[in-house]
């Protein structure tokens, strides 16, 4: 990988069992209540891999709208909408199976041929689906236990 352009840090803090408070340190982002769903925790916030299904949704539908806009192409209101399968792995352990996501731009008639260039183009530059498409180096410490 190349130097870094952008970093940033979060803190999590538990409130009660699963559940934690996401602080995004920065100013104007209001903290976000994250939990697992029963049995373990009480939904009563996104699991992390809603908060994951998300930020996929997310990126593609900016990196759609980025594109789309370069291309003066006419749009209606986004609407996403992602699945995300949870199957288990040969370990048994819980793992993200399968991402379907689907744009819905609500291009009119006359704007999609100049659109159909945005297919080609505008999934490479979604930094969440591209980092996840190619794995993602992630190095953890456990605090006392180094």
């Amino acid at each position: 990988m190349s130097e870094p352009v952008h970093e940033f840090t979060l803190r999590l803090e538990q409130v009660e069992d699963y559940q934690f408070r996401v602080k995004f340190n920065k100013a104007g982002l209001p903290d976000l209540i994250m939990d697992e769903p029963p049995p373990l925790g009480k939904d009563q916030g996104p699991s992390p891999a809603r908060v994951l299904a998300a930020a996929i949704a997310d990126c593609l539908s900016a990196s759609f709208l980025f594109c789309a806009r370069k291309a003066r192409v006419e749009l209606g209101r986004i609407e996403t909408e992602i699945r995300m399968q949870i199957v288990r792995n040969e370990n048994k352990r819980l793992r993200v199976g399968r991402v379907v996501v689907a744009i819905d731009p609500h291009l009119p008639e006359s704007e999609r041929e100049k659109a159909r260039r945005c297919l080609e183009l505008f999934e490479d530059f979604c930094t969440v689906t591209q980092s996840i498409r190619d794995g993602i180096p992630v190095s953890v410490s456990v605090k006392g236990l180094e």
